[in-house]
């Protein structure tokens, strides 16, 4: 069985995606499979954040956006929300120094509007405090889903066409796509989800339209920094094609 450093080193370097996703899923079913409440996975899911954060750094990946809170999860019960709503800033706020230290720069996307006051200016403190840093971005999907975003983005041109700025002829995919949370990204190469359930939940849904989709079965509390790499592995032996022939893939190499 290969180690951890034994893996990294048989990546190919020149073809690590610059861009991953994660859904993070199966906090609450790792808890209740140990027997706890449902914070006691999200509380343990954050130590694979940190890990994640680490090992997508290490290996070269530029952007590692985090499906953190969506829009729907406003509708569990409160008691999990606000249980959340702390973890999310107390754990950010703990590992804002470890950010800096790995030159890590953090931003959020989604509808911040929902957030707890509380939240979302310590939040910003913690994403003032990391903007300096030019290495791997981490992005917080907070209060986001894609639908969410979509929306918004249409009501930014219509709101723009109706003061005369564009025209609805204007509009193609890079006008959409820069009116999007996103805009100052690259769309995900490789999109993983653990947890084992086969879905995209309402998350870049514009953006990983020619994304490659990873899905594994173990829970995110146990989702671990080879996991990581098995996922980057798997991607770099897939052929991304968009459209084209496998043949015209290789004479454009």
């Amino acid at each position: 069985m290969s180690s951890l450093s034994e893996k990294i080193q048989q990546l190919d370097s020149t073809r690590i995606p610059r861009h991953v996703a994660i859904i993070m899923d199966g906090n609450g079913r790792w808890a209740k499979q140990h027997g706890h409440e449902r914070s006691f996975g999200h509380e343990n899911g954050v130590d694979t954040v940190r890990q994640a954060t680490e090992i997508a750094s290490e290996v070269g990946v530029k952007y590692l956006t985090l499906y953190t809170f969506s829009t729907e999860n406003w509708n569990r019960p409160q008691d999990e929300v606000d249980a959340l709503m702390n973890l999310i800033v107390v754990s950010i706020e703990k590992q804002t120094p470890d950010l800096i230290k790995n030159n890590v720069r953090l931003t959020t996307i989604g509808d911040m509007g929902r957030m707890p006051e509380f939240a979302s200016n310590r939040l910003r403190k913690c994403m003032q405090d990391t903007g300096h840093c030019t290495g791997l971005v981490l992005c917080l999907a907070l209060s986001y889903s894609s639908r969410w975003e979509i929306v918004e983005a249409c009501r930014r041109l219509a709101s723009e066409a109706v003061a005369g700025s564009l025209t609805p002829a204007d509009i193609d995919d890079d006008m959409f796509a820069s009116r999007l949370a996103t805009a100052d990204m690259p769309d995900p190469d490789l999109l993983i989800r653990t947890g084992g359930d086969l879905r995209v939940s309402n998350y870049l849904l514009w953006q990983i339209a020619y994304s490659e989709l990873y899905f594994t079965s173990k829970y995110w509390p146990d989702f671990t920094k080879e996991d990581f790499v098995d996922a980057i592995a798997d991607f770099q032996a897939r052929e991304r094609r968009y459209g084209k022939t496998s043949e015209q893939v290789n004479e454009e190499q």
